[in-house]
């Protein structure tokens, strides 16, 4: 049987690694999540050091526990009824970025955002189509996040990554297995710790005007203004999600608050009092009627958490 957070021995073990004030307990996770919906976690704990999570991941898995790594929560959607487990986030203070030549050491815990505008202060080009995706460098290795024809495929040179015992790997560019909106870690126990880039020099002032040549191509076809999680689904291989979102009548769909958006049909969005039960609805329903039409199964990219 899992040992409970209230029989006091995780929990004393937890405030051993983290401080108190890093470990909230019932936290809504719609505090954490880009759609801006979700019930409690079980226990919240706020990783701010390599170290930290070293112990405390590994002590969680011989423990038995249930327990998330969260980056941005920029592909999560966290049921109203909440999550059990122990969402462990990983905050873009747990390592120091490292430029070196045109190599940029980043830990996983930083927005991408973030990780492209430190590469462009610097010099360095080749991570602008990153500038926008609101996700961490972790989350989005494992995903191999991409847009506007770039990927982080094509400038991850190694990937350090955490094992389930938490010993420590380091993973070159072929092992990762890059595919779309995947890699060899999606389906392995490891947690990313840091990632090094191999990018090339260029100059700031045209790297800058690449990304706000990208932001505007976003403010223009996506719905920037309502919470989302991005593109929910994942690209047909043949096809386009949003245009068969769009061709099977399904634009501006709509289940209580969350709503296939007008603007992009390949975003569910929150319009202001969406539940996680509305959006995975909205996203059942889509699932079912482009199948029906035009025999295609889209893939989520969003991942569902906890009870819905």
């Amino acid at each position: 049987m899992k040992a409970s957070i209230h029989d006091g021995t995780i929990y004393d073990y937890i405030k051993k690694i983290v401080p108190q004030e890093d470990i909230l307990l019932q936290e809504p996770m719609s505090r954490h999540t880009t759609f801006r919906v979700g019930g409690e976690a079980r226990c919240f704990i706020r990783i701010k050091s390599k170290e930290q999570l070293l112990k405390l991941a590994p002590y969680l898995q011989a423990t038995g526990q249930d327990y998330f790594i969260l980056g941005n929560g920029s592909n999560l959607l966290v049921g109203d009824k909440g999550y059990s487990g122990f969402v462990v986030k990983l905050e873009s203070s747990m390592g120091e970025v490292r430029v070196m030549g045109s190599r940029i050491s980043v830990p996983a815990g930083m927005p991408l955002s973030k990780a492209a505008g430190t590469a462009r202060d610097h010099g360095l080009s080749g991570l602008e189509f990153a500038s926008g995706i609101p996700g961490t460098v972790g989350g989005g290795v494992v995903m191999n996040a991409g847009a506007y024809g770039g990927e982080l495929k094509q400038v991850v040179e190694s990937v350090e990554v955490m094992g389930r015992e938490g010993e420590i790997l380091v993973l070159d560019n072929e092992t990762m297995e890059f595919g779309y909106r995947t890699s060899v870690i999606k389906n392995r126990p490891f947690v990313v710790l840091e990632v090094t880039m191999k990018l090339q020099q260029g100059s700031p002032e045209e790297i800058t005007a690449r990304m706000e040549e990208l932001a505007a191509m976003r403010r223009a076809k996506q719905p920037l203004e309502y919470p989302s999680a991005g593109s929910a689904f994942k690209r047909p291989e043949g096809y386009y999600a949003g245009k068969l979102i769009m061709e099977a009548g399904l634009k501006g769909f709509c289940i209580g608050g969350a709503q296939v958006s007008e603007k992009h049909c390949g975003f569910i969005v929150n319009t202001g009092n969406a539940t996680a039960a509305d959006i995975k609805k909205v996203m059942e329903e889509v699932q079912l009627r482009v199948k029906e039409r035009f025999g295609v199964r889209l893939e989520r990219e969003v991942i569902f958490l906890g009870d819905f």
